[in-house]
């Protein structure tokens, strides 16, 4: 459930480093907004950094933080993926993916130094980037008949809604995104004309 009619997310993708008793930690930082992305990211990491011990991650995804996961890569258990999804919360973030790699340095760490390295790295990529404050939206699929066009154009126009995408034929159909905050009494109002059907399709 939604308790804020916004949400913090990254601009754009930022690296972090963090080295300790020569070790190396290299912290990747991308805005992702699905599975689909995540998995990209980590090929592409993978590949820029194929010489690393060890590729450790966590993510948040989407306005409700549904989605949440974070993996140690082969380190101790919560000594990797745990401090970093911490910077990603410390920092309320969402649709956040932060990957860091480890280089070896030839002396082991230790559990706090584990902790403490992955947390730190993490957080210098997150202040090496912006971040930025978005508005929750619902997305509604509108079905109407074209008689009925003027009708839904018109309440599209007055509340100034974006129309994602839009078929007009005999059956027409409009996907719009609406403010959270405004949704009730926007569909409410659709719906004063019986002849529409309003579909919820997703949270964005």
């Amino acid at each position: 459930m939604l308790f804020s009619d916004t949400y913090n997310e990254l601009r754009t993708p930022c690296k972090g480093t963090y080295h300790e008793k020569g070790s190396k930690f290299n912290a990747y930082a991308f805005p992702v907004h699905s599975q689909l992305d995540i998995k990209n990211k980590l090929e592409d990491v993978k590949k820029i950094e194929k010489n690393a011990n060890h590729h450790c991650f966590a993510f948040v995804l989407h306005p409700d933080k549904s989605s949440i996961k974070y993996n140690d890569d082969g380190e101790p258990s919560s000594t990797a993926g745990k401090p970093i999804l911490g910077q990603i919360n410390s920092n309320d973030l969402t649709n956040t993916l932060i990957i860091t790699v480890r280089h070896f340095g030839g002396t082991k760490l230790g559990i706090p130094g584990l902790i403490r390295s992955y947390k730190n790295a993490a957080a210098d990529a997150i202040i090496n980037g912006t971040i930025i404050t978005k508005e929750i939206k619902e997305l509604y699929e509108i079905l109407f008949t074209y008689e009925d066009m003027n009708y839904v154009m018109n309440i599209i126009k007055d509340f100034h809604l974006n129309i994602i995408d839009k078929e007009f034929e005999i059956n027409c159909r409009i996907l719009i995104s609406i403010p959270k905050n405004q949704c009730d009494n926007i569909i409410k109002i659709f719906k004063r004309n019986y002849k529409l059907d309003t579909k919820y399709i997703r949270t964005i």
